[in-house]
């Protein structure tokens, strides 16, 4: 039986040793946003926790519980900015109008800045509990920019404090590009293939349309492609490259203070 790394599942007792072992903290982020017919709604964030998962059982450290809300929903939305979304809205049975600008009652300025200090409160308490490396793992793509503002300003918050946890982000896809240059996409073979490796049960290609040159509703087209073997090969990939980036944060902390460095 695989180890139980998700922290809130954990007794007290198991949490120090596990943080002594390996001072890792995953924060997987994401959001509910259509992945095609044939993928769950929550994909992105599924995708990343179960990611983090894979990593802290192979390298140590423990994960946070993902996070699906707190987004700006007026950007960078597939129920909000693309073409389709009248399409979307209507397959799920709601009126466009449920997201017609200005529905949050919030500007899309203030949702961002809103969900930039969610990000630095989660990085600041991750670092309270004890944790050396805190690393904001981000399954929804645009999100990896919020993380990495919100790190940034984290890392020179802390500037003065020589044993601060460093922070981290990544969204898995761009560490593997030399490997799998078709690695990235939404909802096509790339994301379809990874939930399939990690819940097979979660996807059906059946839903998909018979004839191969259909367009596909938000998702990518070659989604019919989408494998488990692939799934499992992109899962390792990113896991491994994780893992080593997370390891030179631990071995050689020095090397990422100060300013400039990459986080």
């Amino acid at each position: 039986m695989a180890r139980e790394v998700r922290y809130e599942w954990l007794r007290p007792a198991q949490i120090v040793e596990a943080r002594q072992a390996c001072p890792v903290a995953y924060v997987p982020i994401g959001t509910i946003e259509w992945h095609g017919v044939h993928n769950p709604i929550g994909l992105d964030t599924l995708k990343i926790h179960a990611l983090c998962i894979r990593c802290a059982q192979q390298g140590g450290g423990l994960v946070f519980p993902p996070l699906f809300y707190g987004e700006n929903r007026e950007e960078a939305l597939m129920e909000a900015n693309y073409a389709r979304a009248k399409e979307i809205a209507e397959a799920m049975g709601l009126p466009p109008e449920n997201f017609a600008p200005g529905y949050m009652k919030r500007s899309a300025a203030e949702q961002n800045a809103a969900y930039h200090q969610l990000l630095l409160h989660i990085l600041r308490e991750a670092q309270s509990l004890g944790f050396k490396v805190v690393v904001l793992a981000a399954g929804h793509y645009p999100l990896i920019d919020h993380a990495r503002a919100a790190a940034c300003v984290f890392h020179q918050e802390q500037r003065q404090n020589p044993h601060a946890a460093i922070p981290w982000v990544f969204t898995g896809y761009e560490l593997v590009r030399d490997q799998i240059p078709d690695a990235g996409d939404h909802a096509g073979k790339w994301e379809t293939s990874l939930m399939m490796a990690f819940n097979p049960e979660s996807v059906d290609l059946s839903q998909l349309p018979k004839d191969r040159q259909t367009p596909l509703l938000g998702a990518g087209q070659n989604a019919f492609d989408a494998n488990r073997e692939y799934g499992e090969r992109g899962i390792a990939a990113v896991v491994e490259k994780a893992l080593a980036e997370v390891r030179k944060r631990l071995e050689k902390p020095q090397a990422y203070r100060g300013h400039g460095v990459r986080l």
